[in-house]
């Protein structure tokens, strides 16, 4: 709920933002106009540089990795005392 919250409280802020200078025409209208496409472009480059940075610095859980493989052993011994073939080890 906070990813939500402050998302919309910086679209509120760029959309204030954006508002004021098509009313104070500081800048040419043909740039102004461009500034909400300009934010999404930014965006996604955000969001794809956040899921970089996330793949490059993926845990690793060398225990839970255990714990997984003993759970497969024992799924397969339950599986072969049911008459289960689980294929080769």
């Amino acid at each position: 709920m906070k990813q939500i919250v402050k998302i919309l409280t910086l679209l509120l802020g760029v959309a204030a933002i954006w508002i004021g200078l098509l009313q104070t025409s500081t800048i040419p209208e043909s740039y102004t106009w461009l500034l909400p496409l300009y934010l999404i472009m930014s965006l996604g480059c955000y969001g794809l540089f956040m899921v970089g940075i996330g793949l490059m610095t993926f845990p690793t859980c060398p225990q839970e990795a255990l714990f997984l493989q003993q759970d497969i052993l024992e799924a397969k011994e339950f599986l072969k005392k049911k008459g289960v073939d689980v294929g080769s080890d």
